[in-house]
């Protein structure tokens, strides 16, 4: 043998040595991730065992200190959540954002970033006592929520809340007269007290804080609609998920949700650390008390909800729209991708809260970000015409170009996962799975017409399947060579796939595009275990005598609602937009008023229509019953108020007339106690009072200033214009309601914050306490019928958050 061959023999033993060394290497790291992963398990069992004992010690400690309390349905059975979030002051002037961790700072120390400071505070509760101050330094800002679109912006509502000067006097008092007059917009609003109240009546009286608080007890909805990869299920059982500007953490076995309540606005994307405990979730721009945008990520413990880190201040523009951790290097990693004209690609250290590199991403939408399985200087982006393969060396990242070369280019690239191997899988507009090898930007593998048009997830299992779902609506499963194995096909009432997570044993859990999450198995049927709905959200009305309520909105969808199971009854599909909901006191029927000028009566319990009338061609605001069922009031954008005669429980109506006398559209309606009169606010800040059986306007303060009023939904009147904030311009509240036993007053703001106040709430600048978890306007809001819960709705947000009353 010669010495040329020898050197040739020599090298491929060497070779093959090599090759086997890796092998093994690669063997024992899976091992390894293995063993990490069962260790990870039996943390988060053991720190469900700690919470579970927490849960059990407080729910004991408050029974001790509430004492025996009147049985509820179903409510009162169901074991409690500890809450970490309770009781914090709203923050001075200057300081940052509220956080629902322990105070102290945290400071962006990426490269070229600018350092910002972060108090953190224990709750998403606040106690705001507004009181007068005379000073230089007199406007004042609170920080607002922006809206459900990247942009954090809304075209229906204020960017942030209003601006005051304390040294304008905006209420006075004539107390020869007996009224008060409220000034919105420069407009006075006058407001007529009771007798009994006109001689001890007093501006300079505080008002007290209600004894009683909020608890969010119950989040319905899912973000589904256009959020991507925002399900998981975690190693406790719960799903995780969010709506609005909470996380939810929901046991499906138990129904007990959880909440982190640390976001201030819309969130856009969350994922979940490889120990399955820590969370990280990416919020869009909410507006800070010096007005800066200030999109942010928070990462978190999901056993605790304690907030961990805060990362990004001052740093991301616009929102989040992806996030992932690294799985190789124990989860140090973090990358997130902004929602900025750039797209900003950043990974970073996330426990010391430092950015390690950023680069423009892409000027196109971007739809996925996630690290390489056994490379954590890796990271895969795709989204609009684009696929690149980053590399993170030194601080910085290069990026190479997925090469389609023979293979069409699809219009979006629209989801990423891995193999075992490491080779990339992606999804696309055009329905194909695409492989690309391991250390490569080239196809390696096609799957042509996987699914009929858009792919949107794709979802690789522990046992090595690949389930991918798409626009289709159909859940494909394939084996490790990608080899169909079977299909199942979501009913078109759920809608197209959005989002594919791995349930417990051999169930999936499915996100959809109409706001669904569905759980079941690859060969069987899948059923809804949370919904909601799919656009803006303003009607809601409580059952007189049963714990339902009834939503609709813009989505032509009416809910019915059980909050004691918190599932819903039944839904009903309108020809039209629906704007307003109102019950008749037998509970039997409701009403329903849409934005054309049609109102339509349905049956509570079969939902069939059993009435419908038109009233002019524009939105119906409002729809009220008198309490004893003979009138039924419709307010309407056309100024007018539409009375009917009512008869047979609900079922019969006949027109006694409208009343006429506003300037301007009618936007909340309140009867008296007796039936025998009306009180009724315009969007010029008009109130009127009406004798409806004539539709007659009554104008003698004398006979309207004692009416007893059975609801207190008018946003303006003596005995609630203590909610109005300083510098508020007349628009900004959109709902108040009472407690059944009038002791609380709730409001719903423009902010996204709900406010529970004493009643009656006739003293200036009265305080209450603040709640967040709506990230949009509240439209509405309801107290339930034994006052144990409240019911809020948001806008744009489309969520419904039901409060315990505490």
């Amino acid at each position: 043998m010669t010495d040329t061959e020898d050197q040739t023999a020599d090298d491929s033993a060497s070779a093959c040595s090599s090759m086997e060394v890796t092998d093994r290497l690669a063997s024992l790291e899976q091992r390894v991730q293995m063993q990490e992963d069962e260790i990870q398990l039996l943390k988060s069992a053991l720190a469900d065992v700690v919470r579970r004992l927490n849960m059990s010690e407080e729910q004991q400690a408050l029974g001790s200190r509430r004492g025996p309390t009147k049985a509820r349905p179903m409510i009162a059975t169901l074991p409690v959540r500890p809450m970490v979030n309770n009781g914090t002051v709203l923050p001075k002037k200057g300081s940052g954002l509220p956080s629902p961790s322990g105070s102290g700072s945290r400071k962006d120390s990426g490269p070229a970033s600018n350092k910002s400071t972060v108090r953190r505070a224990n709750s998403n509760e606040h106690m705001s006592s507004l009181t007068r101050k005379d000073s230089a330094d007199s406007k004042r800002t609170r920080a607002g929520s922006t809206g459900s679109n990247s942009s954090g912006r809304r075209s229906d509502s204020k960017p942030r809340e209003p601006v005051f000067n304390p040294g304008n006097r905006r209420v006075t008092h004539c107390k020869e007269e007996g009224y008060v007059k409220l000034f919105l917009k420069g407009r006075p609003v006058t407001m007529h007290m009771p007798k009994e109240r006109v001689d001890n009546f007093s501006l300079e009286a505080r008002g007290e804080l209600p004894a009683s608080r909020l608890k969010l007890h119950w989040v319905y909805g899912y973000r589904g609609r256009d959020c991507r990869s925002n399900l998981f299920l975690l190693p406790t059982g719960e799903t995780v998920y969010f709506m609005a500007s909470v996380v939810v953490l929901y046991n499906v076995d138990e129904q007990l949700q959880r909440h982190y309540t640390g976001h201030t606005d819309d969130i856009k994307c969350l994922a979940v650390h490889p120990d399955k405990i820590t969370i990280a979730t990416g919020q869009v721009a909410g507006t800070s008390s010096d007005g800066k945008q200030l999109p942010h990520v928070r990462v978190w413990d999901s056993v605790s909800l304690n907030t961990l880190h805060v990362l990004g201040m001052g740093f991301f523009d616009r929102g989040l729209v992806c996030l992932a951790f690294s799985k190789s290097n124990g989860g140090n990693s973090l990358c997130t991708v902004d929602d900025s004209n750039d797209h900003v690609l950043s990974v970073w250290e996330w426990q010391r809260e430092t950015r390690l590199a950023e680069v423009k991403c892409s000027n196109e939408s971007v739809f996925a970000a996630d690290f390489h399985p056994t490379d954590s200087n890796v990271v895969v982006t795709c989204g609009k015409s684009h696929l690149y393969f980053w590399n993170m060396e030194k601080g910085t990242l290069s990026k190479k170009q997925g090469l389609f070369e023979k293979q069409e280019k699809p219009k979006f690239v629209l989801c990423v996962t891995f193999t075992e191997n490491g080779d990339t899988i992606t999804g696309d507009s055009s329905g194909n799975i695409l492989v690309w090898a391991k250390g490569t930007n080239r196809i390696s593998q096609v799957i042509s017409g996987a699914h009929e048009g858009s792919i949107f997830t794709l979802c690789m299992l522990r046992n090595g399947t690949l389930v991918s779902g798409g626009k289709d609506r159909r859940l494909v499963s394939w084996d490790s060579s990608l080899q169909q194995i079977q299909a199942v096909e979501v009913p078109e009432v759920f809608g197209p796939i959005r989002t594919i997570a791995e349930g417990r044993g051999d169930t999936v859990l499915i996100g959809t595009t109409k706001n669904l999450i569905l759980q079941g198995s690859l060969d069987g049927e899948f059923v809804p275990i949370t919904q909601g709905h799919v656009d803006e959200l303003w009607g809601l009305a409580a059952h007189p005598s049963r714990p339902h309520f009834l939503t609709c909105g813009y989505d032509r969808q009416v809910c019915l609602w059980d909050s004691s199971s918190h599932q819903l009854i039944w839904i009903k599909s309108l020809e039209d937009t629906a704007q307003s909901a109102g019950f008749h006191p037998s509970g039997d029927v409701v009403a329903i008023g849409t934005h054309t000028g049609r109102w339509l009566v349905l049956d509570t319990d079969s939902k069939d229509l059993v009435a419908v009338h038109t009233d002019g061609n524009e939105q119906l605001s409002t729809v009220k019953y008198g309490p004893d069922g003979n009138f039924l009031a419709i307010g309407s954008h056309d100024n007018y108020i539409y009375i009917y005669a009512v008869g047979e429980r609900g079922r019969k109506y006949s027109r006694v007339g409208k009343c006429s006398g506003h300037s301007s559209f009618i936007t909340h309606l309140d009867w008296s106690v007796d039936s025998q009169y009306l009180v009724s606010n315009s969007g010029d800040y008009e109130i009127l009072f009406w004798i409806p059986s004539v539709c007659k306007q009554v104008v003698s303060v004398e006979t309207t200033r004692d009416i007893e009023w059975a609801t207190n939904t008018c946003t303006l009147g003596f005995n609630v214009f203590g909610v109005w904030p300083d510098g508020s311009d007349g628009t900004d509240i959109n709902a108040v309601c009472t407690s059944r036993d009038k002791r609380l007053l709730a409001t719903g703001d423009d902010f996204g914050k709900v406010h529970l106040f004493s009643f009656p709430c006739s003293q200036f600048r009265a305080p209450s306490h603040v709640y967040g978890g709506h990230s949009s306007h509240v439209t509405n809001a309801s107290f339930l019928l034994d006052d144990s819960c409240l019911v809020t709705t948001g806008g744009k947000d489309m969520s419904i958050l039901q409060w315990r009353i505490v």
